[in-house]
């Protein structure tokens, strides 16, 4: 199968899917043309990846995961670590994300707005 026609079934982008055969992710096979095949293998492969980034997964842990779903003899524990450290990371950003909307929420609130020069939110912003 042609590049396009592997964008097309995965949803990736063909320059993803460009990148993801540069880094060495998954490899198609260049024919004597030029162009790069894939094989139901690679774009089973590519559309597994495309879901874990569809997750936020890194392409580090894509390729862990990736590497785990091909290894017959993996312990699904170590496929709970990985998704496990994923959640714990993505619990920590909403908290942050979480503490910067309060904070914002806190500048606007005691920002009287108006025409008056001064501004609460530019002094919060300033300390």
């Amino acid at each position: 199968m042609k590049i396009g026609e592997v964008a097309k079934l995965t949803e990736l982008s063909v320059k993803s899917i460009r990148y993801y055969h540069d880094i060495g992710l998954v490899e198609g096979r260049k024919s004597d043309n030029g162009y790069r095949e894939y094989s139901q293998k690679e774009v089973d492969a590519l559309s597994f990846i495309q879901h874990c980034r569809a997750l936020g997964f890194t392409l580090e842990d894509c390729k862990a995961l990736l590497d785990l779903q091909q290894n017959t003899r993996r312990n699904a524990a170590d496929v709970k670590a990985l998704a496990q450290h994923h959640l714990d990371d993505i619990k920590q950003r909403i908290d942050q994300l979480n503490n910067l909307r309060n904070q914002l929420q806190h500048l606007i609130k005691d920002c009287k707005g108006g025409s008056q020069p001064n501004c609460a939110i530019l002094n919060g912003l300033s300390n």
